[in-house]
């Protein structure tokens, strides 16, 4: 990242370092050299499953240069969220997994399982192992009108075998039997971030990440820039189409992109054009397509977005896209963009 225009990097996980267990080709290498360049690094994640030194163990496993603080988990931001709400060593019902409990121990609250044990709240996080049984002890709970914290509420979380129901599955199931909203503490929501602001003294950051409605939107509701990569969860349809408060800074095929972000940042000159006809429809011409394919679809892409985004200002909404000469046909359907897709 040429010129140091951040001083952290908030870095997602889940779609953008790794999908299920695996790295992301590239991702090691990238992060890695960021590091090199004098940066600070640090791995913001939604996902309440796992403790912190369970996390940074699997990624210094991949090959990342990184310890137990350089990790930030929703469930450390929830359990400061109830700290602040509920008295010392009130019970809290938890309904997730030992390391969401642990984390409700660490800020001085009590973990309990049941709504026999009187907890005045709830605080959810992702579990595989989450089912009725235990969503029912928390409706139960929630309808004596007790504090609930939702760790996160994304709904789904990516994997090598592709997307899995994520925490925010859950929260609606619990959602519509209780007729109540949670608090929420993980990205799009500000505590997660601002927590990992904080604990590096960021003022800075540049927040990356795989999901518009999380990792961009959160970016966004810090004031931060974002980078968004197209190795998870959102899609080219998806980010042509997003409202503002979902758009990033940068968009890139991947974390390799973090060598020179500036590069990549919507709104660049890319050597492709985006025209929007009257009826807004966009029509996308090639003037001076690259030697490299990957980069050059998003390219193309960072072109039409800055058309379409000018054109419907802050709403968003999916326009008819087409292609108007043979390169910018192929890239299109490369992209899952355009009639001939």
């Amino acid at each position: 990242m040429t010129g140091h225009r951040h001083d952290a990097l908030l870095v997602d996980l889940d779609g953008t370092v790794y999908a299920g267990p695996a790295a992301i080709p590239g991702a090691v290498e990238a992060l890695e050299a960021a590091r090199g360049r004098g940066l600070t690094v640090s791995y913001v994640t939604n996902n309440a499953s796992r403790a912190p030194g369970a996390v940074s163990e699997h990624l210094a496993e991949l090959g990342l240069t990184v310890t137990e603080e350089d990790v930030v988990t929703s469930a450390q931001a929830g359990a400061a969220v109830l700290a602040g709400q509920v008295e010392p060593g009130a019970p809290v019902l938890v309904l997730g997994t030992e390391a969401l409990a642990d984390e409700i121990r660490g800020v001085g609250l009590t973990p309990v399982r049941a709504d026999d044990d009187g907890p005045v709240a709830v605080v959810q996080g992702h579990s595989p192992d989450t089912g009725w049984r235990q969503l029912a002890e928390a409706a139960l709970t929630l309808a004596r009108g007790a504090v609930w914290v939702a760790c996160n509420v994304d709904p789904t979380l990516p994997s090598e075998r592709g997307l899995l129901p994520g925490n925010g599955s859950m929260v609606a199931a619990l959602r519509h039997a209780s007729r109540r909203e949670p608090q929420v503490a993980g990205k799009p929501a500000t505590p997660l971030l601002r927590q990992a602001m904080e604990r590096v003294g960021s003022t800075t950051p540049l927040v990356v990440g795989d999901r518009l409605d999380t990792d961009i939107a959160g970016g966004n509701a810090v004031g931060a820039e974002s980078l968004l990569v197209l190795t998870g969860v959102s899609t080219a349809a998806d980010l042509l189409a997003a409202p503002s408060d979902q758009r990033p800074t940068y968009v890139a095929a991947d974390l390799v992109a973090l060598a020179d972000v500036e590069a990549v940042r919507v709104g660049a000159d890319d050597g492709w054009t985006a025209k929007v006809h009257d009826d807004g429809s966009l029509e996308l011409a090639a003037s001076a397509a690259g030697d490299d394919d990957r980069e050059d679809r998003v390219a193309a892409l960072r072109a039409l977005c800055t058309a379409h985004w000018e054109a419907v200002g802050d709403e968003g909404g999916a326009p008819a896209v087409r292609g108007g000469d043979d390169a910018a046909r192929r890239v299109l359907s490369s992209l899952g963009l355009g009639a001939d897709r």
